[in-house]
């Protein structure tokens, strides 16, 4: 926003006229008016005063470029774009520069308008487009002290895939303390930086970490769209999510256990004495190579611990849970219900 247009929008917050913002400054109203529109500027001796009546700091009034509307953000974006297409590069980078004087505190629209001319260089493969990348990344680079946690972490992406192509592994790196720990995208990185600096192991290994808690993740997810589907009764979906789990443990390899788990509750709430009675003999043959996704090449390289004590604490757990007659008593005139204890 233009400083005017700054005055005119805290003016009406304050629900002043302009008329009183002119009695309180001892000014003219059509001094207001003029300033509002554009057509002049108010006396630097006022700007404190200004600041003051509207309930802003003077560095609200002046640095009006970090205060861009997102849609005032989108239209500048827009005519950047136009401007690539109509335009030689040179002129476009040219007016993108005055823009960022403009409103220097703008991260977002540094952020953008850097993404924007960065991949039109590249796009219009531009002969010394490389004159243009210290300014460039220069905008980046100052959008990574914004308060935005995503504007900082975009501009630490687009870095990292700047320093990235230029093989420049180590300065690439320095930008994943942008990302959290918890960012599945900096391990992911990460895992690219290692491949490419010839760690194959340390790649394989991140890789696969992702993998693993990729599939706890969607699990997770799938679990909690299955709970909502039962909350509302909706049978349908409940067995849409419970065969979706399944369909997880299958693909991320993570044993027959868990591939027919899933389907326990359902069969039972539903009273499916057949499919509860398979899922449980199932389970409970299956029970011993709970892990055995720890043998899958698609973790090859990830380290677990074997824990026979839990399997056997597991198993005997499952037989109690089994023979739980509020949740199971419709089975007790099952033999093969019996069967599951004896012995």
């Amino acid at each position: 926003m233009e400083l005017g247009q700054v005055i005119r929008k805290y003016r009406k917050i304050k629900n002043l006229t302009q008329e009183e913002m002119a009695v309180r400054l001892g000014v003219s109203a059509p001094a207001v008016n003029k300033w509002e529109n554009g057509n002049s500027m108010p006396d630097i001796l006022l700007l404190a005063p200004i600041a003051r009546l509207l309930g802003i700091t003077t560095d609200e009034l002046l640095s009006f470029g970090g205060k861009l509307t997102e849609k005032e953000i989108k239209d500048i974006i827009d005519e950047a774009d136009r401007r690539l297409k109509e335009q030689s590069f040179e002129d476009a980078f040219s007016w993108a520069k005055q823009i960022i004087e403009k409103y220097p505190d703008c991260e977002m629209l540094l952020w953008q308008i850097a993404v924007v001319f960065n991949a039109g260089k590249i796009m219009k493969e531009i002969p010394d487009g490389e004159r243009y990348d210290s300014i460039i990344c220069s905008w980046y680079q100052r959008a990574l002290e914004s308060k935005d946690e995503m504007v900082r972490q975009r501009s630490a992406d687009s870095l990292y895939s700047y320093y990235l192509r230029k093989k420049e592994y180590a300065k690439a790196e320095q930008y994943l303390c942008y990302f959290s720990e918890q960012n599945p995208e900096r391990k992911r990185k990460q895992a690219q930086l290692y491949s490419f600096t010839n760690q194959k192991k340390k790649a394989y290994q991140a890789y696969e970490e992702l993998l693993f808690e990729d599939c706890q993740r969607i699990n997770a997810t799938f679990q909690g769209l299955y709970l909502l589907a039962l909350q509302e009764n909706d049978f349908e979906k409940a067995h849409l999510f419970a065969d979706k789990q399944s369909e997880t443990a299958r693909l991320f390899e993570m044993g027959r256990y868990r591939e027919v788990s899933s389907q326990l509750e359902i069969a039972t709430l539903e009273k499916d004495a057949d499919k509860v009675l398979s899922i449980m003999e199932e389970m409970l043959d299956s029970v011993n190579e709970i892990n055995s996704f720890t043998k899958s090449l698609l973790y090859a390289d990830m380290d677990f611990k074997e824990n026979e004590a839990f399997l056997t604490e597991l198993k005997k757990n499952l037989l109690l849970c089994f023979q739980d007659e509020e949740t199971y008593g419709f089975l007790k005139t099952e033999e093969r219900w019996k069967k599951l204890f004896l012995g």
